[in-house]
């Protein structure tokens, strides 16, 4: 696990309850490509290459340079609190309340240059109910987004994600004794 902050709480999780290495690479003020270089320097150390392995963004608050994208094209995916291409980037909860939806949920996609644009892979409803409030919400989608985050994972371990243009990435089903 990689955090670009050393208080970051996923870091304790990952080393203590799951034993998983991890790393911080501060941006020392650095952006885009600049500090990307870090990342993909970190990651193929850890064996996450163009070819192999996966990015999984949760809580990077970041906007990753096109060069990275281009780099892991396809390698790396994002989970957002909406239903995309409904209310991307920041406070998507309080958007989704604010424009009087009665369903959010969350959204695992693929990420490509824009911001929360690239293609879906699976998404969570959540109902919208009278009296939310962002947080009420955001609580909500959090417990959906533990769910689908694992899966899509799982689809791309297996191989079974295929993208169809620009807008889709379906889950193909997979038949054993054939």
């Amino acid at each position: 696990m990689i955090s670009n902050k050393h208080d970051a709480a996923g870091l304790k999780t990952a080393s203590e309850k799951y034993g998983v290495p991890t790393k911080v690479v501060p941006a020392d003020g650095q952006k885009g490509w600049d500090y990307d270089k870090k990342l993909v320097a970190t990651l193929e150390g850890a064996g996450v290459t163009a070819t192999d392995g996966l990015v999984c963004l949760a809580g990077f608050m970041r906007i990753i340079s096109p060069e990275f994208v281009r780099h892991y094209r396809m390698r790396i995916l994002n989970i957002h609190p909406a239903l995309l291409p409904s209310f991307p980037g920041l406070h998507a909860q309080k958007q989704a309340i604010d424009y009087g939806v009665k369903v959010s949920g969350c959204t695992v996609h693929f990420v490509d240059d824009g911001v929360d644009s690239g293609p879906v892979i699976l998404q969570k409803m959540v109902p919208v109910v009278q009296d939310d409030t962002e947080e009420t919400l955001s609580t909500r989608i959090l417990e959906q987004e533990h769910q689908a985050y694992p899966e899509a994972v799982r689809l791309f371990a297996e191989g079974r994600l295929r993208v169809e243009g620009r807008q889709r990435a379906r889950a193909m089903t997979c038949l054993s004794g054939l």
